[in-house]
């Protein structure tokens, strides 16, 4: 799948497409059924025929009844879709969690290349105290693997209420199922928890994104990226592509995880009036936006540059004011001192390592 409109959006494969989404729905079906249904679902054609009822699932029934007269039995349209969805953003998490995995090993490469690699800290924009390079990776791994976290201890719970979440006919037909599987029809979090856990994802490619845009401007100079973009006006400008794509998903996931909340939000009666459907495009949308974010992060992060002798010459010409702290503690203050900044780095590179697999 290409999107003109979101460069780099064929890094997200296959993972929400609607041929994706039909491939759920039939899924779902199928597992519920029993058995296979054999045929082809033209997914174009399912979505022409889905706004008379609003769901795909209506036309997709009739499709599939012609099949299998039992096809469906039980289930309402909202279980289908719930169950294909989160169908859908499994596989779509294993996938980043591959991606983020090679962040990970990567900066955990860099943070103990750059342990001891100085550079000044900047606060507020302006230079602050004496730091290591490692040090800042070490920061940018720890949001990688916070978000990392996040994506593991998410849950992709099936949706099996029927009508009204009661399970009446289900019952009725001799089906059991344990009273304690979820019935999520009006209560969203499996799906808001999912949107927050991506966002995180964004939240923390960014924050490697914004320092690479920052320190690779040319009168800073301490990073690049490995290749530059081009410019249609001035052909030998190396722009940071990389960092601003991963930026700008940044700056557009947030809102669509508030479209999510908002959604759970507007929730009413048993089975909601609108705020679920809202949920499909929103969750394509984050799901995709993330992958590509997190696939560009990746060779960001691979082919990342470091100037270690443009980073120990700004912090030479900053002279005596980065040493400002020290000298309100101590009358000799170490040059270079750096508090306990390398064992920070030492504890986040342990814990990338025995991140859950």
């Amino acid at each position: 799948m290409t999107d003109l409109f979101w460069p780099g959006d064929e890094r997200a494969g296959a993972h929400f497409t609607a041929e994706d989404f039909v491939g759920a729905l039939l899924t779902v079906e199928e597992e519920w059924l029993g058995r296979g249904l054999d045929g082809r679902v033209d997914a174009e054609q399912l979505a022409m025929d889905a706004e008379a009822g609003g769901s795909p699932v209506i036309p997709l029934v009739r499709l599939l009844r012609e099949r299998d007269e039992a096809a469906h039995r039980g289930l309402t349209s909202q279980d289908v879709v719930d169950s294909a969805l989160m169908l859908m953003a499994s596989a779509a998490c294993a996938d980043l969690r591959r991606d983020l995995a090679a962040v990970i090993d990567r900066l955990a490469t860099l943070a103990v290349e750059h342990r001891g690699t100085p550079m000044v800290a900047r606060t507020l924009t302006q230079h602050a105290v004496p730091t290591t390079f490692g040090f800042r990776v070490a920061a940018w791994l720890t949001a990688v693997l916070d978000a990392d976290d996040d994506v593991v201890r998410l849950v992709f719970p099936r949706q099996v209420g029927g009508a009204a979440g009661t399970r009446a006919a289900i019952v009725e037909l001799g089906r059991e199922l344990p009273p304690d599987v979820p019935r999520w029809h009006t209560t969203r979090a499996p799906v808001t928890r999912l949107g927050d856990a991506l966002v995180g994802c964004t939240d923390a490619c960014a924050r490697i994104a914004n320092d690479v845009l920052t320190m690779s401007r040319p009168e800073i100079g301490e990073l690049a990226e490995g290749t530059g973009g081009g410019s249609s006006t001035m052909p030998g400008k190396a722009n940071p592509v990389l960092s601003v794509l991963i930026r700008r998903a940044a700056l557009t996931t947030p809102q669509l995880a508030s479209t999510l909340h908002l959604a759970a939000a507007q929730q009413v009666d048993d089975r909601a009036d609108g705020a679920w459907h809202a949920e499909w495009a929103t969750l394509r949308d984050l799901v995709r936006r993330t992958l590509v974010a997190a696939s560009q992060a990746v060779d960001l992060v691979t082919g990342l540059r470091v100037d270690g002798d443009r980073m120990a010459a700004t912090l030479a010409a900053a002279g005596d004011a980065v040493l400002a702290e020290q000298r309100s503690l101590s009358d000799h203050p170490a040059p270079t001192y750096l508090g306990d900044a390398a064992a920070y780095v030492d504890h986040v590179v342990a814990r990338a390592a025995g991140r859950p697999a």
